[in-house]
């Protein structure tokens, strides 16, 4: 099974959760918005599916789409120390440039 991170890195399927974090989405919407056909959107839903970072209900006909942010944890667990990281440096950058001469 592929990790949170391969999945993640196709660049589709981050489009896919970004238009589902601002609201739910029919399967075919997410068609017309991607521009990508209907097999390659379904495959991308399946694995979002798989790995919890989406989830489906019926409607009528239709299969829609919203987003579940609770896998999404595991990746912000892996970047915080990274994000120290970064707010150290421009921190040490910011007072550096604080004392440079004008």
């Amino acid at each position: 099974m592929r990790s949170i991170f391969e999945v993640l890195a196709e660049p589709h399927r981050r489009r896919i959760l970004e238009l589902l974090r601002v609201r739910e989405h029919a399967a075919g919407e997410l068609v017309d918005l991607l521009g990508i056909a209907q097999p390659t959107v379904s495959q991308h839903l399946k694995l979002l599916r798989e790995h919890g970072l989406v989830v489906v209900r019926q409607d009528a006909q239709r299969r829609v789409y919203r987003l579940s942010p609770e896998p999404l944890r595991e990746l912000e667990a892996w970047l915080a120390p990274y994000r120290v990281l970064w707010a150290d440096r421009l921190s040490a950058l910011s007072r550096h440039l604080d004392e440079m001469p004008d």
